[in-house]
């Protein structure tokens, strides 16, 4: 029935426009045009020539035919360029894929062929990389575009022209079109491979758009904070941070490779308010706090694991203050997050930690979050003792996989997303992950599919049963731990196996730890993995 609301009083150019992070940067221009944007090195760039170059890089690329629904792929650390990518390519309704640096050539170059780049820009640094997967993918009308960094130094070129001669081409004063529907695709990221080929997660305007005013809401950001980058910018699009820091007008500390040296200098030096990273990298601050040169007071970030409450405890000891957050590629990052309460302060140094490692509470762009029987979806009690899957729902939630209707199916389960992680339900409403439905392991941040190690380990001529499972670390959250049983006759030590793996798969995934013997199976041959697992948690340390 319609009510008297409802006559006459329809959305319209005055009333309504798509959502779309592009808008922050336009504002930021505008309104604060001479504050630093961008420090990386040397260089210091205000927010109105980040516009003008982003405006500059949407142009040139329209200008070579791009536009709506194409992809342009980038694989760089966390440098000026990438930032400026997040704007001047949905300028133009492309899509922004920045692909995992850490990755090997051919899951480079199955993501290129599989997300249809036209572009692909090259940090220096991964030129070899870059190279060797071109050389494997199909993509013969591949633009490849190299950035210059005086920070990395030089290399030898791969591409047809730079990206300063690509922004040549560009007018900085290019009359962009926000999307035509909030619900455009902005980016393309690629999962770790948990089940083989990596999956493509599409995000879109309006995801992108909440989830960075979420970001600042739940760090109580205020306006001009200045973020050091210890933070992949390929990894759920910098956890959305590059459009945050442009809602926020904010300044940005570019940061090539994460050591505690230049982490704690950038941190004194250019006042730094917020960083994230994973438990390793509070981990590796929190072991050398002799290195510590800044008095003022900082906010980290974190999650991929739960922090050690040492960890925690060791970090605020030193200034910075702990905020814990969980989430997934799938919906664009930190979802949730364990908003701190006042009455929580009394409570002695190790309950506070505790408290502060649970993940929490949705933030301010999700809707609902539930712990449920996978198969029912019943709710759990809110015992903080049932386990349950955690299901959320809400505007940060991908549109789905690129080309993947089943697994994007299996993904979307009434009326839920399905994170394929289990957890449980406090009292207050809390959530708390406590094992994983897939064996995915967690290692300083990065996930890890156990299937594409086993899938590696089984090549191998000695192999003849193999199993992994994660190993806790002090240092990195978890390793991959191997399970291996070797065919009759043949010999060969953990070294080998572990040498064979980072020769075909990237180092970062190869196990840390091999276990030579038979492997523990059900009567119907299925491989006991919880038994493995307790293994793995009572090998000596070392």
């Amino acid at each position: 029935m319609n009510t008297i609301f409802d006559v006459d009083l329809d959305a319209c150019a005055a009333n309504h426009a798509p959502l779309t992070p592009i808008t922050f940067l336009d504002r930021s221009a505008r309104v604060y045009p001479d504050r630093i944007a961008l420090v990386h090195g040397d260089r210091r760039q205000d927010w109105a020539e980040t516009y003008a170059r982003c405006r500059r890089l949407g142009s040139a690329l329209a200008g070579r035919g791009l536009g709506r629904g194409d992809t342009v792929a980038v694989i760089a650390a966390n440098i000026p360029e990438l930032f400026e990518a997040h704007f001047g390519v949905p300028m133009i309704g492309a899509v922004l894929n920045a692909i995992n640096t850490r990755l090997d050539a051919e899951a480079i170059a199955f993501i290129l062929d599989h997300g249809e780049a036209k572009v692909l820009m090259v940090d220096p640094e991964f030129a070899p990389v870059a190279a060797e997967a071109v050389a494997m993918c199909h993509r013969s009308d591949l633009l490849i575009v190299d950035i210059e960094d005086p920070v990395h130094g030089p290399a030898d070129p791969i591409g047809a022209l730079t990206y300063e001669a690509l922004l040549t081409e560009g007018d900085p004063s290019f009359a962009w079109s926000p999307p035509g529907d909030e619900w455009d695709a902005i980016t393309l990221n690629y999962t770790s491979g948990t089940t083989g080929n990596p999956k493509g997660v599409v995000y879109h305007h309006r995801g992108a758009h909440l989830n960075a005013l979420a970001q600042i809401h739940s760090w109580d950001m205020p306006t001009h904070s200045v973020y050091l980058w210890t933070l992949p910018m390929f990894h759920c699009n910098g956890w959305c941070f590059p459009w945050a820091m442009a809602a926020n007008a904010g300044t940005s500390v570019c940061l090539r490779h994460v050591r505690a040296e230049p982490i704690f200098e950038l941190i004194a030096q250019e006042k730094v308010t917020h960083f994230c990273g994973a438990p390793i990298v509070l981990n590796m601050l929190a072991q050398n706090p002799e290195l510590k040169q800044f008095d003022h007071e900082v906010k980290v970030m974190t999650a991929g694991a739960s922090p050690p409450a040492a960890v925690i405890q060791a970090m605020e000891a030193m200034g910075v203050e702990v905020t814990h957050v969980y989430g997934l590629t799938e919906v664009y990052g930190p979802a949730l997050i364990c908003a701190w309460k006042g009455e929580w302060d009394s409570l002695p140094p190790e309950q506070r930690a505790k408290m502060k490692a649970r993940q929490g509470v949705g933030n301010i762009a999700l809707n609902e979050i539930m712990v449920a029987d996978p198969e029912s979806l019943a709710p759990v009690p809110q015992d903080g003792q049932t386990i349950g899957e955690i299901f959320l729902k809400g505007h940060i939630v991908m549109r789905g996989y690129l080309k993947n209707p089943k697994a994007t199916a299996e993904a979307f389960r009434g009326g839920w997303f399905a994170t394929g992680d289990l957890g449980v339900m406090h009292p207050d409403g809390y959530v708390e992950l406590k094992d994983r439905l897939k064996d995915i392991i967690i290692s300083g941040g990065e996930n890890i599919s156990s299937v594409e190690i086993e899938e590696v380990l089984y090549r191998h001529p000695a192999v003849l049963e193999a199993a992994v499972v994660a190993r806790p670390d002090a240092k990195w959250g978890e390793t991959p731990c191997a399970f291996v049983d070797l065919k009759p006759s043949l010999e060969v030590d953990a070294a080998d196996i572990i040498a064979y793996c980072r020769d075909h798969m990237a180092h970062f995934k190869a196990p840390k730890t091999v276990v030579f013997g038979p492997l523990p199976k059900t009567s119907t041959g299925k491989i006991q993995k919880f038994q493995l697992r307790d293994r793995a948690k009572a090998l000596p340390d070392g």
